[in-house]
């Protein structure tokens, strides 16, 4: 039977798919404006559509770190465990995994929308 979401994740690759996402993010924004403010001719003169852009971008990037927290409280066995999850046993591993990286996720998630508030109330570029 085909799932959604995997049955056990169990590698590093998922602790840092929120942050990696976030950082991708933030480098599309910025790059984005930049090119933007120099050559503004690329994109129609209008910074409505940059704003526009970054707009879709960051709702992309949300919903990529929200399944990934899925996944991740999923792994963490949807909060049946408090922490600390410190004895020596893989399944404890793969708890603390699970509650890092949603701990990550919910991190990356602000990060984003903090990385895309300045297109809110920036309307020109400055120069």
């Amino acid at each position: 039977m085909w799932r959604l979401l995997p049955r056990q994740i169990e590698t590093l690759w998922t602790l840092f798919t929120s942050p990696v996402v976030w950082a991708l993010h933030f480098l599309a924004c910025y790059i984005g404006a930049a090119i933007f403010c120099e050559k503004p001719q690329l994109f129609a003169d209008d910074f409505n559509n940059l704003r526009i852009g970054i707009a879709i971008v960051t709702t992309i990037s949300l919903c990529m770190i929200v399944f990934a927290a899925l996944l991740a409280w999923r792994q963490w066995g949807f909060g049946s465990r408090a922490p600390p999850h410190d004895n020596p046993t893989r399944r404890e591993r793969v708890f603390f995994q699970g509650y890092a990286t949603l701990l990550l996720s919910g991190l990356s998630f602000i990060a984003v929308i903090f990385t895309a508030m300045p297109a809110l109330f920036i309307t020109e570029c400055l120069r």
